[in-house]
């Protein structure tokens, strides 16, 4: 960029919309995203900064250009004091699965950086937005169960012998740690944040981009490749998250935080606006009706699934009601979610289920992105 570097401003990213074998026409016709093509689709990327599918701006002086620029120019602005990256840290998506997704793990940061020589893993969280009657997940492998166990289970595509099955219910969050098997589906709407990464092994005799079957010698390649990343202790669960009145007819819902990202939901009916003050950038995606959001100089419509990054810099938003919005970060554990939470009164024990018991405490704005290939 040359003279004047214009403001930052509510960043309208660029959505991919990926159209694999187990999605369907939900975010359309559930959530009312628009703009989908009619064929089924099975993930949007709401932000994403991972290599192949860099998200750009859509609007304003600095449309055209992408996140992992921005992110090169002005990592302080858009992450907040002291941050330093290479990219974006935090990717965010809807999920629809229509069908059941592949039985499948993503590397840890250990076994990503020693097995897959990418800088990071990629922990996820699930957030539920809609899932049927009885709809389940399988996260985790069961107590007891042997690596040697596992993989004979896998062989013969004998999930439910080796993996646990959860209930599934709108509104509720699971953090899943990198190494964990998992897979949800079929009627299942789930919003998804987590590391910026596509890394992943699958244990499936079917490819995901087009159901193909995968032949003989590429599954047991690929199970060689998934039993070195598997966890055989995390058995993450479900919760409701933590919910604190933040106004008028406003509540605040914690549905999870790690030193890797945090997603928060926030309802606001007309009594008053929905106000958050904030020191990173926030991925803002609406769930609900379109409302109207104001940040610095900034105001504009959000429509129904439709998502916008803030740049730390602007400091603040307002979004009046009714409003049904998400916002996720990369938080200042202390500063963004436990001062928060323990004000109104909870425990730091309650405070840390919203992530493993596992999951390291954070240095504040630590660097995720080593130099390096990004991922």
């Amino acid at each position: 960029m040359s003279g004047r570097r214009p403001g930052l401003y509510p960043l309208r990213l660029t959505a991919l919309a990926k159209p694999l074998v187990f999605g369907g026409q939900a975010i359309a016709r559930h959530l009312g995203k628009a703009g989908l093509p009619e064929w089924s689709i099975a993930e949007t990327w709401e932000c994403s900064d991972v290599s192949g599918a860099v998200a750009t701006v859509r609007e304003g002086p600095l449309a055209g250009l992408s996140l992992r620029e921005l992110i090169a120019d002005r990592p302080e602005e858009l992450m907040g004091p002291g941050w330093s990256g290479t990219y974006f840290p935090v990717l965010t998506k809807f999920i629809d699965a229509s069908g059941v997704l592949p039985v499948h793990l993503h590397a840890d940061d250990e076994a990503a950086r020693r097995l897959e020589g990418q800088p990071n893993g990629k922990t996820e969280a699930w957030h539920i937005l809609d899932a049927a009657p009885g709809a389940t997940a399988l996260c985790g492998v069961r107590e007891e169960v042997t690596a040697d166990q596992l993989r004979a289970a896998l062989e013969a595509q004998k999930f439910d012998r080796v993996l646990r099955r959860l209930p599934v219910r709108a509104g509720e969050t699971v953090y899943v740690p990198g190494g964990t098997l998992h897979s949800f589906g079929p009627a299942t709407l789930v919003y998804e944040i987590e590391q910026t990464s596509d890394i992943q092994q699958h244990a499936m005799r079917w490819n995901m981009e087009d159901g193909s079957p995968v032949g003989d010698e590429e599954f047991a390649a690929n199970l060689d490749m998934l039993m070195p990343q598997v966890d055989l202790v995390s058995r993450p669960e479900f919760t409701p998250g933590l919910r604190i009145a933040a106004g008028d007819g406003v509540e605040r819902v914690f549905l999870t935080a790690s030193r890797y990202f945090a997603l928060e939901r926030w309802t606001a009916g007309t009594a008053e606006p929905l106000r958050h003050a904030f020191a990173t950038a926030q991925i803002l995606t609406n769930v609900g009706a379109p409302v109207r959001v104001c940040s610095g100089a900034w105001s504009g419509e959000l429509g129904r699934a439709e998502t916008l990054l803030l740049p730390a810099v602007l400091g603040e938003v307002e979004i009046t009601g009714p409003a049904d919005v998400l916002l996720g970060y990369l938080p200042d554990l202390d500063r963004d979610v436990h001062a928060p939470l323990l004000a109104a009164g909870y425990a730091l024990p309650v405070i840390r289920s919203l992530t493993a018991a596992r999951d390291r405490p954070p240095a504040r704005f630590r660097p995720l992105a080593p130099a390096g290939t990004p991922p």
